[in-house]
């Protein structure tokens, strides 16, 4: 590692992520020894499966509901998030409103900010310590540029329902100070977890409903009322897909959504002194405008988890499971925590990893179940599924049942949306728009407006 980026005496990089190498890295739990019947099949024991299997036994506990996982709950982007319980909306509003309307995109926003109080409700029933704390989200602009793009998105976004209570425009030192920062929003849709108790609690939970789950049992095909592994088949009703950034390993799916990178770094605890002179005094999570953005939170134990992208895409939709992280991704996203706080260069990186997010041609979130074949999906969260994956487990519920409720009729469920191109195409577009967005982002410091090159960048991948 370079020698301008300190290191904790006990670094480490990759070994899943630092979410659980605080809260322990869970042993897995039986795989599937043959095969066996159910009502549900879930594919994927990350926050989309256990929420739906949570969901489905709260309603019908005679349902027999199995999940079937590769590695351990929680494994995936579930253990490895930011930990930004957010309500943002996946995608533009204008893209659900195309096929369903303004009135249905409004409604899928306000479900989004429900869906925040919805987890939190559903953890302290059920006794789930995620370290959560409501304290809401600041997002800072550091340029003129950046704040031209803050301004315009609080102006789009009253048209969607978003009203001054939901999204305002702050003074940049009225939550925290972020060094060079010109303007700020602050919306208080937001909760601080930490990721991967929130996995494991849900784990233990649907556990203790009765639903099964098969770890270390990764799924080579699904089928209409099937889903097979080395070790057994599962026959089902009803198989759910909950992959999210591991569907292209998926017979037949490597292009239908595109596993996106996101990295992290996690610093030492860091004294009260440097709290106070940032003014960070509460649990805020804090965003920019960047195109080339990043995503921070102040941790229980004091420290700053800070991420951002790292190496976005790799050749071939392929994954790279245990979340190492390449040394100048830890650099670049040193260097951008310590621009944004200079008092944090006294400390040092404790951990470093990455995870993988599942990104649509269009960037908007799916949810979907074929009554004939009883095949089902969702994600394409773009990094916002902490909170998305609670609506759609509740939906897929729905879904599952035959019910047609407020939730069903949302705009995201049932959405068509085309695959990605074939290599090497995907490949060259993905790196070529953070490319641009890079540039964008360094000429947008003497300038009054968005780069071109970042709204080529929109262009190129339709973002």
């Amino acid at each position: 590692m370079s020698v301008h980026v300190p290191l904790s005496s006990g670094f480490v990089n990759g070994d899943v992520s630092f979410w659980y190498r605080s809260s322990g890295v869970p042993a897995p739990g039986p795989r599937l020894d043959g095969d066996r019947e159910a009502d549900v099949v879930i594919v994927g024991a990350g926050y989309t499966g256990l929420w739906t299997a949570y969901y489905l036994k709260r309603a019908r506990p005679s349902l027999d509901v199995v999940v079937l996982e590769q590695e351990f709950a929680g494994f995936g982007a579930s253990g490895r998030n930011g930990g930004w319980l957010t309500g943002d909306l996946a995608g533009s509003h204008a893209r659900y409103a195309r096929t369903h309307g303004r009135d249905a995109a409004r409604r899928l926003q306000r479900e989004m900010f429900s869906s925040v109080d919805e987890v939190i409700a559903v953890c302290e029933k059920e006794g789930i310590d995620a370290d959560i704390v409501k304290g809401g989200v600041v997002n800072v602009a550091r340029s003129t540029a950046q704040a031209a793009r803050l301004r315009a998105s609080v102006a789009e976004s009253r048209a969607w329902g978003i009203t001054e209570e939901d999204l305002r425009l702050v003074d940049p030192d009225a939550h925290l100070r972020v060094a060079g920062a010109v303007s700020a929003t602050w919306s208080p849709h937001c909760a601080r977890i930490q990721p991967a108790k929130l996995a494991q609690g849900l784990a233990r939970v649907v556990r203790d409903l009765g639903v099964t789950i098969y770890e270390r049992t990764p799924v080579t095909r699904i089928a209409p009322h099937r889903a097979e592994t080395p070790y057994g088949t599962v026959r089902a009703g009803h198989v759910l897909r909950a992959t999210e950034g591991f569907t292209a390993r998926m017979e037949g799916l490597r292009r239908q959504w595109l596993p996106m990178n996101s990295s992290m770094i996690v610093t030492e605890p860091l004294p009260a002194s440097f709290w106070e002179s940032v003014g960070w005094g509460g649990a805020e999570l804090l965003g920019d405008l960047a195109h080339y953005y990043m995503y921070a939170q102040r941790t229980a134990d004091d420290r700053i988890a800070f991420g951002g992208r790292g190496r976005p895409y790799l050749y071939g939709s392929r994954v790279d499971a245990r979340g190492h992280t390449h040394e100048w991704t830890v650099e670049a996203l040193w260097d951008l925590l310590v621009d944004f706080f200079p008092a944090a260069r006294s400390s040092s990186v404790a951990h470093a990893w990455s995870g993988v997010l599942a990104v649509p041609r269009d960037w908007c979130s799916t949810v979907h179940v074929d009554p004939a074949t009883g095949l089902g999906w969702a994600g394409g969260y773009t990094g916002h599924g902490v909170t998305t994956t609670n609506l759609a487990g509740r939906t897929l519920r729905d879904l599952v049942l035959g019910e047609e409720t407020e939730l069903t009729a949302l705009p995201w469920v049932g959405r068509k949306v085309r695959a990605w191109e074939p290599e090497p195409l995907r490949w060259l577009g993905v790196h070529s728009m953070y490319r641009l967005y890079r540039m964008a982002d360094q000429r947008e410091r003497s300038m009054p407006r968005t780069s071109v090159l970042a709204r080529f960048a929109d262009l190129i991948t339709g973002h």
